[in-house]
């Protein structure tokens, strides 16, 4: 099976996917909305910004305009940023066929409408051929080939399955899920947990603290899920527990070496700086934070590194109120 497949974003991420695929003997073409970075690419074979000693295929397109990428494609991903997916999608509106399916890879919730990436789809194409990849997995091992797993997910199981068969290979195997809903806030909601766990290391704490943070952080990432429809059984997979494990203890996390930096008592938006790249975290936090208290949902560790991100508590004081929080059975009240 031999596709022709846009690549919208050519951050870390898009560009070792566009790789991958490369690598599968699809017809790739990457467009980004930054023309200098486009230029880069096209000189070095190489994204020295964002994915740097990872060498680009001679068979991988690079596109100037987002017509180029999109005409006579058979499936369209888009790698933007989760708060600009919207803007990405617009983009992209006016050359996308009722065909070509969407695959989305950018992992968060929208800021002030609340609404998951799926649902912007939706809005703006009511009938789109839609699937979200996502799973346990960093950029810097799957550009070089390193052995990964993700999910394809789509309420259209045989449209997941096609994805699974195009992105497919000995390094990079592919499941398959209908529950759209468990798998993006499993995704987008990991970060947070993952920019407390960094929190924790740069304080100093060790790994009793980021064990108890990483499995009561799952808790209550299923409990709002639960609560917006998705499939409980979802978060124990690679979407879920998976997924929030190589988040919370890997330095390519940007999530983590943010959350490090804050610990080590840097300012939020100074250290979201120094990682010069996109923290999701920070912006799902405020999310999933008016989202909880939206539809009643208690979610006390995003609700502390809320205030701890808006610096009105210290991440000690924040600690310290999780810790003396009322006492409670284990599984009391998990999905209330």
């Amino acid at each position: 099976m031999s596709e022709k497949i846009a690549v919208i974003g050519a951050g870390s991420w898009g560009t070792a996917l566009s790789v991958s695929l490369s690598g599968n003997g699809h017809t790739v073409k990457l467009w980004d909305v930054n023309q200098e970075h486009l230029k880069e690419l096209s000189e070095n074979r190489e994204n020295k910004r964002y994915l740097p000693e990872v060498k680009l295929p001679d068979s991988l397109q690079i596109a100037y305009t987002v017509e180029e990428a999109i005409e006579d494609a058979d499936i369209v991903l888009f790698s933007a940023p989760a708060q600009h997916f919207r803007s990405a999608l617009s983009g992209a509106l006016p050359y996308l066929k009722p065909e070509m399916v969407l695959v989305n890879v950018a992992k968060g919730i929208e800021q002030k409408s609340l609404k998951r990436l799926s649902e912007i789809a939706f809005e703006k194409l009511p009938h789109a051929r839609y699937v979200v990849l996502s799973g346990p997995s960093h950029a810097e091992e799957v550009g070089r080939a390193m052995p990964t797993t993700l999910v394809s997910a789509s309420e259209e199981i045989e449209v997941a399955e096609y994805i699974q068969d195009v992105f497919m290979s000995d390094r990079l195997r592919i499941y398959t899920n209908s529950d759209v809903i468990g798998v993006e806030l499993g995704g987008a909601l990991k970060n947070i947990i993952a920019l407390g766990a960094g929190i924790s290391d740069g304080m100093g704490y060790g790994d009793n603290a980021k064990a108890a943070l990483m499995t009561r952080g799952i808790t209550e990432i299923a409990r709002l899920g639960v609560k917006l429809g998705a499939d409980l059984s979802t978060f124990s997979g690679l979407t879920g527990i998976g997924d929030l494990i190589v988040t919370c203890t890997s330095m390519h996390s940007r999530n983590r070496r943010c959350g490090i930096l804050i610990g080590e008592g840097m300012k939020p938006s100074e250290a979201t700086q120094k990682v010069g790249m996109v923290v999701e975290g920070m912006y799902t936090t405020e999310a999933a934070y008016e989202l909880a208290q939206q539809v009643g949902v208690e979610m006390p560790i995003t609700e502390q590194i809320y205030h701890v991100i808006n610096e009105t508590t210290d991440a000690r004081e924040a600690v310290t109120s999780l810790m003396t929080r009322q006492r409670k059975h284990e599984t009391e009240e998990l999905f209330k």
